[in-house]
C-alpha cells in the first residue's frame, strides 16, 4: 500500500510517501525550487516521492492532505468579520489567495495526480503534528504536544498517542488494542504562543516565518530583564490554558504589522531589519568593525528583550509538558509543530520535565505535517499496525557518481576521487587540522532544516576565530549566529551536561536540543560553545560512516571528537541539493575544500583552472 502525504500553501511545502507504513521518501519543496520556505504546490517534491518509491501517481492507494482547508477558510472569514473595517487588508489578501489556490486543493489535487475522489483524505492540522511525531517515535503511548502558529483554529493541544506495533520474532513493543491519538486540550486562534513569539521575531527586526530562530540565537547575549512586561501581553494558566492580550497584536487584522502601537509603548521602538548587531556582550573587547558605544547599548536592549521572550516561551512550553505528564502519567512525550524547533525549550523539557524519554521528529514545522497526515491515515483511519521507528533524517533525494561527476567537469574543477571512506576520512581531518573549511556532501539530503552530515559545512571547532570565519567569509550572514556541534554519541556527555541518559532522548540527534556545556569544557570548542551551551547533534556509526569517522579520527588527532557543523547553503539560499548547487556555492563562498561522494575538489588546485561562473548569488534573508 503506498500513501502520499502533502502540506503547501502555507510555509514549508512538503511530500511524503509511505509504503506499507515504513517511509520511502519525504522532502520539502523548497530544496527543489530552491525558494526557501516554498510553500507553493509541491510538484517537484512529490515528482521525487514517487520517483523514489518506483510507481505513478495513479498507483497510489491515498493522498493525504495536512490540513482541512475549508475549517481554516472558515476561520479565517470569521475572524476578519470580527474587527472589520480594520481588518479589511487582512480580508482582502486572504480572499485573493484562498480564491486563486487555497480553495480549490482539492481539485488540484485530484486533477495534478489524476486520481478519484475515494483515493483523496484530509487529517486537521494539529493531529498531523501529533501523527508526525508519535508514529515516528519507538513508543507504546506517550503524550503528545503540539505547538505553533494557527492550524485551521487550534494553535496548541495536548494529547496521548497510543500505537499497536506489529509483531516480529524478536518481539518488537508490546501490542495495544487500536492506534489512536487523543487531544484532550486545545488552544485556538488568536491565542498562539507560536504567534506570540513571531510578533517579538518582527518587532527585533527578522522575518517572520523566517527569523524566528536568530532570535533564540540573539537572546543569550541579553539578560530577561522585560519579563513583567512580556507577561503583559501573555497570561498562562495552572493548567497551560493561555490567553494573548490582543490590545498589543495587530497580526488579527492587519498584513504589514504582527504587533500594535500599544506594543511599541510598552517595548520601544521595533530594532531595524537587517541592522548590525553588536553589544558589550557580544564584543567585550569593542572589536566590531563598526563599533559604536550607543549602537551597542541599543542592541543590549533588544537582546535582553530577546531573552525575555525565549524565557517565557521555554516556561510556558515547560509547563505544558508537566501539566501532559499530569493528566496522562506517561513516561514518554512526543512533541510538534513549528514551536517544536527552538532547540532552548526542548533542552529544558528534558532537563527539568518529569518525562523519561523525549521524541521530536526533525521536520517539526510543517513541512512534517506530509509525513504526520500519511501516517495518521495508514495508522489510525486504516488500523493498520506499527512497524516504523525514525532514526535518522536522510530521506532526501541522493544523486549519482555519474551526476557528480559531470557537474564537477561542466565547472571545470579539478579533482580526485577517492572510494576508500577511511582514507576520505583522513583527508578530511588533515584539511581541518590545517584550519580549512570543508564542505561535505553525500547521499540523499535531510529531512528537516537541519543539515545532519549529507549536506553540511564542516570546521575545526576548537578556535574562536572560526565562528567569525564561517559566518562571515562563508555563510555571508549576521555574526552572532551560533553554530552546532556535532559529537560522537558515545563522547557527548564528556562536554555537555544532564547527558548520562541522551540516548533515549531523540532530539539530540536531530540537533533540536540545546544542551550546557560541563565547566572547563567551553575553552576546548570555542567557536560552538555559544554562551555556555551547544545545539548538539550526536551521531552513531550505523547511521553515517562517514561522519562518524571523520569526527572519531579528529578526536583521535586533538582529544576533540567535536566538529562546526553548519548547513551547506549561503544566506538566504535552501540548503544545497544537487550536485550543481553545491557546487554553485562552494564557488561562490570561502569553503576551502569540497567532499563530494568520494570526489575531492580542492581550491587551491584549482586557482588556475576556467571555472563556470556560477547561476547564482546569495540573497539576504
Amino acid at each position: 500500500m503506498f500513501i502520499l502525504g502533502v502540506s503547501c500553501y502555507y510555509h514549508d511545502s512538503a511530500a511524503a510517501i509511505l509504503q506499507d507504513g515504513m517511509l520511502v521518501a519525504a522532502a520539502e519543496e523548497e530544496r527543489f525550487s530552491r525558494k526557501k520556505h516554498d510553500y507553493g504546490y509541491p510538484t517537484q517534491a512529490i515528482a521525487f516521492c514517487l520517483e523514489q518509491a518506483g510507481i505513478t501517481a495513479q498507483e497510489l492507494d491515498y493522498v493525504v492532505f495536512y490540513e482541512k482547508p475549508l475549517l481554516k477558510f472558515e476561520r479565517i472569514l470569521m475572524t476578519t468579520l470580527q474587527s472589520f473595517p480594520q481588518s479589511y487588508p487582512v480580508f482582502r489578501e486572504s480572499m485573493v489567495a484562498w480564491f486563486n489556490e487555497k480553495l480549490w486543493i482539492k481539485g488540484e489535487l485530484l486533477t495534478k495526480l489524476d486520481i478519484p475522489d475515494e483515493k483523496l483524505l484530509f487529517v486537521e492540522h494539529h493531529l498531523s503534528h501529533a501523527a508526525s511525531a508519535f508514529f515516528c517515535s519507538p513508543y507504546e503511548e506517550a503524550a503528545v504536544l503540539t505547538v505553533d502558529g494557527v492550524g485551521e483554529w487550534t494553535t496548541t493541544t495536548l494529547g496521548k498517542g497510543t500505537a499497536v506495533w506489529q509483531q516480529t520474532p524478536a518481539g518488537t513493543p508490546g501490542s495495544q488494542t487500536s492506534n489512536s491519538i487523543d487531544l484532550f486540550q486545545e488552544m485556538k486562534f488568536p491565542h498562539s504562543l507560536g504567534l506570540l513569539y513571531s510578533a517579538f521575531t518582527a518587532f527585533l527586526g527578522f522575518r517572520v516565518n523566517n527569523g524566528e530562530y536568530k532570535v533564540m540565537g540573539m537572546a543569550p547575549y541579553g539578560n530577561p530583564t522585560r519579563l513583567e512586561d512580556v507577561y503583559k501581553v501573555f497570561k498562562i494558566a495552572d493548567d497551560a490554558s493561555f490567553r494573548l492580550n490582543m490590545d498589543y497584536f495587530s497580526f488579527h487584522k492587519s498584513t504589514q504589522r504582527t504587533f500594535s502601537n500599544k506594543f511599541i509603548d510598552l517595548f520601544g521602538q521595533p530594532r531595524v531589519h537587517d541592522s548590525d548587531f553588536f553589544t558589550p556582550t557580544t564584543h567585550p573587547l569593542k572589536d566590531h568593525p563598526q563599533w559604536d558605544q550607543k549602537t551597542a547599548e541599543q542592541n543590549q536592549y533588544y537582546a535582553d528583550i530577546a531573552a525575555s521572550i525565549q524565557r517565557v516561551t521555554e516556561d510556558a512550553m515547560l509547563k505544558m509538558a508537566s501539566y501532559a505528564y499530569q493528566q496522562t502519567g506517561l513516561k514518554n512525550l512526543c512533541i510538534a509543530g513549528g514551536v517544536a524547533l527552538n532547540s532552548v525549550a526542548n533542552g529544558r523539557i528534558m532537563r527539568e520535565g518529569p518525562f523519561e524519554s523525549v521524541y521530536i521528529q526533525p521536520a517539526a514545522g510543517d513541512a512534517g505535517g506530509a509525513l504526520g497526515a500519511a501516517l495518521y491515515a495508514y495508522h489510525v483511519l486504516l488500523g493498520q499496525p506499527r512497524k516504523f521507528f525514525m532514526e535518522s533524517a536522510y530521506w532526501g533525494k541522493a544523486y549519482s557518481h555519474d551526476q557528480a561527476k559531470a557537474a564537477i567537469e561542466a565547472f571545470g574543477y579539478r579533482y580526485e576521487y577517492i572510494e576508500d571512506t577511511d582514507k576520505v576520512a583522513e583527508q578530511m581531518v588533515e584539511d581541518m587540522l590545517a584550519k580549512r573549511v570543508i564542505g561535505l556532501y553525500q547521499g540523499r539530503f535531510e529531512w528537516g532544516p537541519r543539515a545532519l552530515g549529507n549536506r553540511s559545512i564542516l570546521a575545526d571547532p576548537r578556535r574562536a576565530e572560526m565562528k567569525g570565519i564561517v559566518n562571515e567569509r562563508i555563510k555571508f550572514r549576521e555574526p552572532f549566529r551560533p553554530f552546532a556541534p556535532v559529537v560522537l554519541e558515545e563522547r557527548a556527555p564528556e562536554f555537555w551536561e544532564d547527558l548520562d541518559d541522551h540516548q533515549k532522548r531523540y532530539p539530540y540527534r536531530y540537533m533540536l536540543a540545546v544542551c550546557r556545556t560541563k565547566p572547563g569544557q567551553g575553552d576546548k570548542i570555542q567557536a560552538v560553545d555559544h554562551e555556555g551551551s551547544g545545539r548538539i547533534q550526536t551521531v552513531r556509526r550505523e547511521w553515517n560512516p562517514l561522519y562518524y569517522r571523520a569526527i572519531e579520527l579528529f578526536g583521535q588527532a586533538t582529544g576533540v571528537p567535536v566538529l562546526l557543523n553548519t548547513s551547506f547553503n549561503l544566506r538566504g539560499e535552501p540548503i544545497v541539493t544537487t550536485p550543481a548547487n553545491a557546487l554553485n556555492t562552494f564557488t561562490q563562498s570561502d569553503i576551502d575544500t569540497l567532499y563530494m561522494d568520494g570526489f575531492i575538489i580542492r581550491k587551491s588546485q584549482n586557482k588556475d583552472s576556467n571555472i563556470k561562473k556560477p547561476e547564482t548569488t546569495f540573497a539576504k534573508d
